[in-house]
Order: C-alpha cells, then sequence, then structure tokens
C-alpha cells in the first residue's frame, strides 16, 4: 500500500498469493457434495458456499482490465466498499455454490488457473499498473493485496469451519501480510501508532470474526509507546 511497487516487490505479492493459494486448495481436498452442505462458521453460509466464494475471489482477477487512464482508489477505499455489499456477495456465492455442486473444487481450480494466466497477461503490460476491477480502479498491486485477504480471512473461515487436522490452511507469511495491511487500512484513518501482537486475531477482529470489545482488541493490537493507551476502535471496526 501507500504507492506503486516495484517489479521485484510485484513477483514477490504474486509469488505469496500463488503459494497461499495452493495451500489452501490442498488443505481442503476433496469435497464431496454432502459435505460440502454441512455448515460453516458463518452464518447461513455453508461450506461449500465458501468454497465458491474462494473461485469467485479468485475470478475477480480474470475480471481486471488495464485502466491507466483512470485514477486508483486506495486498497483502504476498495476494501471499504465491501460492508454495503454483503448481501449481494453472499447472494452471488449462494448462487455459484449451486451452480458447480456437483464438481466445487474443479471448478474453483478452472477459475483459479484463469486468475492466474490473466494475471500474467496484466504482468506483460510492465510495471505496477492501474486495472479496472469490479469495484473500481485499483493498481494492480493492491487488487492482488485485495485477493490474499479473500484467501486468508476464507481460509480462516474454513479452518474454524473444518476443524478436521492439526494443519493449516494459512501461509504465515501470507498472515503477516494481511494483518499489516488490514492494520494500515486502520491507521490511515484514523492516525493512530500501532502494532500487531496476534496476526490471527487482529485479522479475525478486523474482519468482524470476532465481536468488539476492549479485550478484544488489546489481544490483537497494542500502541507502540507503552505510555499511550489503546483508541476506542469501535466506530472503526470491522474494516470487512
Amino acid at each position: 500500500m501507500g504507492g506503486r511497487l516495484s517489479d521485484d516487490d510485484l513477483t514477490g505479492l504474486e509469488t505469496t498469493l500463488r503459494r497461499q493459494w495452493e495451500l489452501l486448495r490442498s488443505w481442503v481436498g476433496d469435497l464431496d457434495e454432502a459435505f460440502g452442505r454441512e455448515p460453516s462458521v458463518l452464518p447461513q453460509w455453508t461450506v461449500a458456499d465458501l468454497v465458491a466464494h474462494l473461485g469467485r475471489a479468485m475470478d475477480a482477477l480474470t475480471a481486471a482490465r488495464p485502466a491507466p487512464e483512470l485514477t486508483p482508489l486506495t486498497l483502504g477505499e476498495y476494501l471499504g466498499t465491501y460492508p454495503e455489499r454483503a448481501s449481494e456477495v453472499a447472494a452471488t456465492s449462494h448462487a455459484i455454490a449451486e451452480e458447480i455442486r456437483f464438481d466445487p473444487l474443479g471448478a474453483v481450480d478452472s477459475m483459479a488457473a484463469a486468475a492466474f494466466a490473466h494475471l500474467t497477461e496484466l504482468r506483460s503490460a510492465g510495471g505496477d499498473v492501474v486495472v479496472q476491477a469490479r469495484r473500481g480502479p485499483i493498481l494492480l498491486s493492491e487488487i492482488l493485496l485485495s485477493r490474499l485477504v479473500e484467501l486468508v480471512v476464507h481460509g480462516d473461515d474454513l479452518l474454524r469451519s473444518l476443524p478436521r487436522s492439526t494443519s493449516s490452511p494459512l501461509d504465515p507469511e501470507a498472515v503477516d501480510l494481511v494483518a499489516a495491511t488490514l492494520l494500515e487500512v486502520l491507521t490511515d484513518r484514523g492516525g493512530w501508532d500501532l502494532e500487531v501482537v496476534d496476526p490471527i486475531a487482529w485479522i479475525r477482529l478486523a474482519s468482524g470474526r470476532v465481536p468488539f470489545g476492549m479485550d478484544t482488541v488489546s489481544t490483537a493490537l497494542r500502541t507502540r509507546w507503552t505510555s499511550d493507551s489503546l483508541p476506542d476502535l469501535g466506530s472503526r471496526l470491522p474494516l470487512l
């Protein structure tokens, strides 16, 4: 965030996104139709709905088109469009889950493959270009960050929905990057000087997965200077 990335940094971000996708996809494994109908930790979302939403999230890359003449939204502005469209997102995910119910993982594999192939085309234009995405114009680096946010947040949703093993579908580097990104969105809006204590706790708080409270905030964040007290973030959270 905060400006265009160099080609090397953009490549590093793409590598993290690919690694997170591959880890999450491997962890989900062979999801049969009956198991996919199980409820998830998100109210009124099944496990199959979550899997379908992952495909839809990656498909946002396929929908992006170069738009160098447009002024990009910041990532905070882009993510800020999520809450008002929550019902639309849920309805779309339910519809996709129904459409792909006979081969959900095959379908999301195809969506992800198309997304990464299109990303290669976007990268060939050179540099951190502005693209027109579904929610508005945004830098290529920041739509990649937004996809990483999607994979980490919903990967954690799946982890809590399917506590079937001790392994995790979350890449530690991706988790740290998403936590730092969400903190930057928060501090850009409020001007505070905060640090992440527990990345997963902060991601769950920022995405509304745990209720706001000073105890949950203090578990997730701290002030950079011990003489400062944590601000009241009740009007700022959740971010997503």
